[in-house]
């Protein structure tokens, strides 16, 4: 996988950059009236949708956690509490994860937020060699290794996804 330049793009791209982490950028058409940002992403980059993750955050007693699951799935907020030692978790206010990452919803990347956040990525990305993520904007998901992903948001692999 080629790197980018830490001066170009997204925070997403220059935290990889910098952190000299292996990714591919893939850029789409985004069209405003999808109803699911990462199933559009799937299509339109033709990858299996099991491959692409959305990032989700939840607010819990301990502060905002970033959780990564599959498009194909929900979040399970239950598992993600007790993956971070919480006892509950609540899905965040979408402005509140706009502010607090930088990124707007529906382009939200778990790299390169504003305010770095405890971070879990469902452990179904292990069965890949590579993922896709949010680039930090709708119509751009980044490719890497589940390992890169959990390297670049010092995340920890959990079952946190269930499937709808």
């Amino acid at each position: 996988m080629a790197k980018r330049p830490a001066s170009a793009g997204t925070p997403a791209t220059v935290a990889l950059g910098a952190a000299a982490i292996p990714f591919t950028v893939h850029a789409y058409e985004h069209d405003p009236a999808a109803p699911s940002y990462g199933l559009e992403a799937a299509d339109a980059l033709g990858v299996e949708p099991d491959r692409v993750f959305k990032t989700l955050l939840a607010d819990t007693e301990l502060g905002l956690v970033v959780g990564v699951v599959p498009v194909t799935g929900m979040l399970d907020l239950k598992a993600l509490a007790a993956a971070v030692g919480a006892k509950r978790a609540v899905m965040a206010d979408p402005a509140v994860a706009e502010r607090r990452t930088g990124y707007v919803v529906g382009g939200i990347s778990p790299i390169g937020q504003k305010t770095r956040h405890v971070t879990v990525v469902d452990e179904t990305a292990q069965l890949f060699d590579t993922v896709y993520v949010s680039g930090g904007r709708r119509g751009l998901d980044l490719e890497l290794a589940p390992d890169a992903l959990v390297a670049a948001t010092s995340a920890t692999y959990a079952p946190i996804a269930r499937t709808n």
